[in-house]
């Protein structure tokens, strides 16, 4: 691991250059200080011999001997505490900058090893407090989060793959089989390509959801427009009011004007999705009400309608991509991604969604989203 090594020995080096610095401004001053105290000796008559170490010197030059000989001193066993001062300094640096970085090779040679099949790994917890002991905890934090993501891209990925695969498989039973009829008449042709036309409208609505889905998840606002909520829904209500019809299903509106600020085409999308679901999920001869109101920060649209029984417990996992309620609000349109394009472009708005079993049967989806009129 070379920027951890490097790291250590460019604080040993740190470390020991400091530890030099001051030995030798210590050697400098213990000399120059040695030198001053012995030159302050008083001075002898002059003739008188002195003996200093065995060594006869005159009293005139008392001062200056003994000034040498102690600055001669102070260097050499200065030199060998000054040398010995160092390499204490740089083992002791070089051992405990090893313990001290020990976390930051656990935390590199936890990143060196992750891959795509091992992001379940993690540093855990480490010997050492403060900066490094934060380091790792959002380390963990963050392969939490791209753990998350993967598993999510993966299981939303194989649930595309398996929606598309449908349709596919369809279409290519429907023409294996009529291509492998040497009697086939026009009726079957044309039963097969009637067969064809539904399987491939089909896998075109799932792949616009998909496309949408890809481009509200997580996306900014392109557009920021004032809009009624009462707009959209009437909107909306157009474009499936004649299924609503066909199935017998008695619709009841309480819209009041609620204001809101965003992307129309995004939040066409919340009320469209919404009425479809409640349409195509219902039951024959069914009913769905829609409410619409403003508060002093949030504008709300509810839609309930009748449906099969919902369990309390699996609500929440109707927002997730590729998910149904129950037998009784599955159909054969659509591919499970009405409810996580409401969420993705709720949330894209800075909103809230949120869905509850009605009792009987059915479901209610409240959405609320920023007023605008308290917009600044």
């Amino acid at each position: 691991m070379p920027p951890v090594n490097s790291l250590r020995a460019r604080i040993t080096l740190l470390a020991t250059g400091l530890a030099a610095g001051v030995s030798l401004v210590l050697l400098w001053l213990a000399w120059t200080l040695v030198g001053d105290a012995v030159a302050a000796v008083p001075e002898l008559p002059p003739g008188t011999a002195v003996r200093v170490d065995g060594v006869d010197v005159d009293a005139s030059a008392l001062a200056a001997h003994m000034r040498d000989h102690a600055r001669d001193k102070v260097l050499l066993f200065g030199s060998i505490a000054f040398l010995c001062v160092v390499a204490a300094t740089a083992i002791l640096a070089w051992t405990f900058t090893s313990r001290v970085l020990r976390p930051l090779r656990e935390i590199t040679g936890t990143a060196q090893r992750l891959s795509i099949e091992s992001l379940g790994e993690r540093i855990g917890e480490v010997d050492s407090k403060g900066e490094l002991a934060e380091l790792a905890h959002t380390f963990d934090a963050m392969l939490d989060r791209l753990q998350a993501a993967f598993e999510a891209q993966r299981h939303f990925v194989a649930n595309a793959s398996h929606e598309l695969r449908t349709p596919l498989s369809v279409i290519r039973t429907e023409l294996d089989v009529t291509l492998s009829d040497p009697d086939a008449d026009t009726a079957e042709l044309r039963r097969m390509a009637n067969v064809v036309r539904d399987a491939t409208e089909r896998a075109g609505q799932l792949v616009n959801s998909l496309l949408l889905l890809a481009r509200t998840d997580g996306a900014g606002l392109a557009v920021d427009e004032p809009t009624d909520l009462v707009t959209l829904v009437s909107s909306a209500w157009r474009a499936v009011r004649g299924e609503a019809d066909q199935r017998g299903i008695q619709a009841k509106f309480a819209t009041a004007p609620a204001p809101v600020h965003g992307d129309p085409a995004l939040l066409e999308r919340i009320a469209g999705n919404l009425l479809e679901n409640a349409v195509r999920h219902n039951v024959e001869h069914g009913w769905l009400e829609v409410t619409t109101e403003a508060g002093e920060r949030w504008s709300t649209l509810r839609v309930r309608s009748s449906g099969g029984l919902v369990d309390r417990a699996t609500v929440a996992e109707l927002f997730e991509p590729f998910r149904r309620a129950g037998v009784a609000r599955t159909a054969r349109t659509g591919a499970g991604l009405g409810l996580s394009i409401v969420r993705a472009a709720v949330e894209a708005h800075g909103g809230r969604v949120s869905a509850e079993p009605v009792v009987g049967g059915g479901l209610s989806v409240t959405v609320r989203l920023p007023s605008g009129d308290a917009r600044p």
